[in-house]
């Protein structure tokens, strides 16, 4: 999977703003064919997807989370603590994508185990850019783990 660019990558969205959804699912559709994004639009959503629960009992674990933190119903802070607290999802790279830049928010992020921390840009160009920098970085660069398997 790792550095072949032929293989199909899931990568879970977690975002509210629709204006942010649309601009990622653009930007990675230039940027890499092989992606599969799934998008969930609040922290209970999210749960739900990674937890196998309601609609999304198929959904697959996803190779990359993007989180944004100021979520509706439940808070992208709360999804990464869930998320690197439990056996089976804390491997997967976590990557916090959010307009905060404030430094308590980083801070939290980090010592929540957050894998990488970006501020999203205002302008579409150069949001395209930082999705190819996502997209070489840990999608064709990183070495990442083998998707377990789940019961």
């Amino acid at each position: 999977m790792q550095g072949n660019e032929n293989a199909r990558l899931d990568i879970l969205l977690v975002e509210d703003s629709p204006g942010d959804i649309r601009l990622t699912q653009e930007a990675f559709r230039e940027a890499n064919k092989a992606i599969n994004l799934y998008i969930v639009v609040d922290g209970v959503e999210a749960m739900e997807f990674l937890k196998h629960e309601g609609i999304y009992t198929d959904s697959p674990r996803p190779d990359l989370i993007l989180l944004d933190l100021n979520l509706p119903k439940m808070d992208g802070r709360e999804v990464l603590a869930y998320i690197k607290d439990d056996e089976f999802l804390k491997s997967i790279p976590t990557v916090v994508l959010t307009t905060s830049d404030s430094e308590t928010d980083i801070l939290a992020s980090y010592q929540m185990r957050a894998n990488c921390y970006l501020c999203k840009p205002i302008r579409y160009e150069v949001f395209g850019s930082l999705v190819r920098t996502i997209d070489d970085f840990w999608l064709k660069m990183a070495k990442l783990p083998l998707q377990a398997q789940h019961a």
